[in-house]
């Protein structure tokens, strides 16, 4: 929610080869206007098994939006933890999503200095 800075989870997209065509119908329903990626190894940190970068390029260039990053590290357990004490059932299947919202809120904490 781009009004009062709190982030909200989504529900979570298979990688497959729908997902481009999938992202540019909820950037076109919902207005997007910026990609968060999580990241690992933000500088000075540990080396990630896949190049964000490569990715955050490539979804610039197929989705005509601007791709930003913050550091995930820790973010799946952060989101186990979230959902546990919340009493959620089936974590595995939302730890994903959950990981993701927590990644955008310390995105936006960090940009509007919360």
């Amino acid at each position: 929610d781009s009004e009062v800075s709190i982030a909200f989870a989504y529900k979570t997209l298979d990688n497959d080869e729908k997902l481009v065509d999938n992202l540019r119908k909820i950037i076109q329903e919902r207005e997007v206007n910026q990609i968060i990626l999580g990241k690992l190894g933000m500088p000075g940190g540990q080396k990630e098994s896949f190049d964000a970068q490569e990715i955050g390029a490539e979804m610039e260039k197929e989705l005509g939006v601007e791709v930003r990053y913050q550091e995930e590290m820790f973010s799946t357990k952060m989101a186990q933890d979230s959902l546990k004490k919340r009493g959620a059932k089936k974590i595995k299947e939302l730890d994903n999503q959950e990981a993701a919202r927590i990644i955008l809120q310390s995105w936006l904490d960090k940009k509007y200095k919360i």
